[in-house]
């Protein structure tokens, strides 16, 4: 069954919101607690993640609101196949008409509804997504002038994937990282027998995130990098945000794989 928000979801994630211009091409167009970007071109528009199957009227909404009909949306960028950010879209597939792209890693898991790996709160289905295109790492998506290259970035989900692109705002260039999510969010690390290498992934991926210019960082839940607030307060441009945030997120992620190992010692 395609998965809805469970009582212990945040509200947030489910909470509208107006759309929000951030700068350049770039409008915010989620709900409070789940991101969701429209990136407006010449040749149409591309969404970087639908979110869940309860908000998709709502960012359906704000993307009409910007002037931009729905089958302007020639794209659908994956960050990865979780509930809370895939459980909308096949319906927004559908409703666009725009094609489908994901991490490879994750397309087995959104074409059958089931997210991959294991986790400790269990298995949260979704609509299955009847299309779905595999990018791998660096592959590049162009439409109407705007480029985004997948920057693969596995661990919290095998597929998981940051989009970045080039925008200039106020005649300053300037790198935008859509990150994908670093945490560990319940993932099972010792012993996940659906997705064995998940620590190797996770620690490869702290190392090159670190390494990763980010001038603007947007990621899938917006409170992780107070997109609003930075936002409103004129601080989205933020060039060592990206690296603090991998190093706190891998000193996390080494304090629960320690917890879990040391039943089995």
């Amino acid at each position: 069954m395609p998965a809805t928000a469970a009582s212990g979801d945040p509200p947030e994630w489910t909470q509208p919101r107006a759309p929000l211009h951030l700068l350049g091409p770039i409008t915010y167009v989620g709900t409070r607690g789940l991101g969701a970007y429209l990136i407006r071109t010449s040749a149409g528009a591309i969404l970087v993640d639908a979110t869940m199957a309860e908000n998709v009227p709502a960012i359906e909404r704000n993307i009409r609101s910007l002037g931009v009909k729905l089958s302007d949306v020639k794209y659908i960028l994956v960050s990865h196949a979780h509930f809370d950010h895939v459980g909308g879209l096949e319906r927004m597939r559908r409703d666009t008409g725009a094609r489908v792209l994901a991490g490879r890693g994750d397309v087995a898991a959104l074409r059958a509804g089931t997210p991959p790996g294991e986790t400790n709160y269990g298995v949260v289905r979704f609509a299955p997504v009847a299309q779905v295109s595999p990018v791998d790492d660096g592959q590049r998506v162009t439409l109407g002038g705007v480029t985004l290259r997948a920057v693969a970035t596995p661990g919290h989900t095998p597929g998981c994937t940051s989009w970045v692109m080039q925008v200039t705002d106020k005649g300053r260039p300037l790198q935008v990282v859509f990150a994908g999510s670093i945490t560990v969010a319940g993932n099972t690390l010792v012993g996940n027998r659906r997705y064995p290498s998940i620590v190797r992934d996770y620690r490869a991926t702290f190392d090159r995130v670190e390494r990763l210019r980010a001038d603007v960082v947007l990621p899938m839940h917006p409170e992780s990098a107070d997109v609003f607030e930075r936002a409103r307060t004129g601080r989205l441009v933020a060039p060592g945000l990206l690296r603090a945030t991998a190093r706190e997120s891998r000193i996390a992620f080494e304090r629960t794989l320690r917890a879990e190992e040391k039943p089995r010692r």
